[in-house]
């Protein structure tokens, strides 16, 4: 299947579909008739959830457990996507990878590992869709970043040189690949999200603020990237940040 059939719209592929904003934006896609390709590194069994919210939608959903720092791993999966279900019009890069260490306890295993999960991973799967993309002449391809993609922050040393090159990435795809037809942007997370954890973890902070609405709530980050893959090509947007109203910034 190298071509969509009449009125389907094609492959999504969500990288880093954890159970927050990568399965928002999954159920997002999913509503407009898209096929669902959503992959994380666990067991495939951890988006079984996701695929049942997909079919009680009414689209259709594949999930695979893998290594997005692996390359012949990316390889196989592009290809088996693009072989066996269908053209991927969308790809998402939803990976990062979010620890703190001050910079004499960072090891080089650690700097490593992170730059791998946030940016080496997404090198391979931008280059594998956009190379299928340009011979269609169309296609998005959505970064998820972060605060630390434009601000270094003391004990992130590792997070923001991986997410600062993922920026970096996103840039130039998108400079050499928008006159190819290929939509690149990225996008800039500039607050918490709403998830369990976060909850825990900055209980106190949340209970603070006394509103309701003061984390990223993971559907409306997802509209944002449909709202941006939706954009004309006349006027194409980089990159969007986002950021609960009562965020500081």
């Amino acid at each position: 299947m190298s071509e969509r059939e009449a009125g389907d719209p094609g492959v999504a592929l969500i990288v880093g579909a954890g159970v927050a904003t990568g399965s928002a934006i999954a159920r997002r896609f999913a509503r407009e008739g898209f096929t669902i390709c959503a992959t994380r590194r666990d067991r495939a069994d951890g988006l079984k959830d996701l695929a049942a919210d997909i079919g009680e939608i009414g689209s259709k959903a594949h999930v695979f457990a893998s290594d997005a720092r692996e390359e012949g791993a990316v390889v196989e999966l592009v290809e088996t996507i693009e072989s066996t279900i269908g053209p991927i019009e969308v790809c998402v890069h939803n990976i990062g990878a979010n620890v703190k260490f001050d910079i004499g306890e960072t090891t080089s295993r650690v700097y490593y590992k992170v730059w791998e999960m946030a940016a080496f991973s997404a090198f391979l799967f931008g280059r594998e869709v956009s190379q299928r993309m340009i011979g269609r002449g169309r296609g998005t391809i959505l970064f998820t970043g972060a605060t630390a993609s434009v601000r270094g922050a003391a004990g992130f040393a590792a997070f923001s040189g991986a997410m600062q090159a993922k920026r970096a990435l996103a840039q130039a795809m998108a400079r050499e690949l928008g006159p190819k037809g290929i939509h690149v942007a990225h996008t800039v997370i500039d607050g918490p999200i709403d998830t369990p954890f976060t909850r825990e973890m900055m209980g106190h902070l949340i209970a603070e603020r006394d509103w309701d609405d003061n984390l990223l709530l993971p559907d409306h980050i997802a509209e944002m990237y449909w709202q941006v893959h939706c954009q004309p090509r006349s006027a194409w947007t980089f990159e969007i940040d986002m950021r609960p109203w009562a965020e500081p910034w």
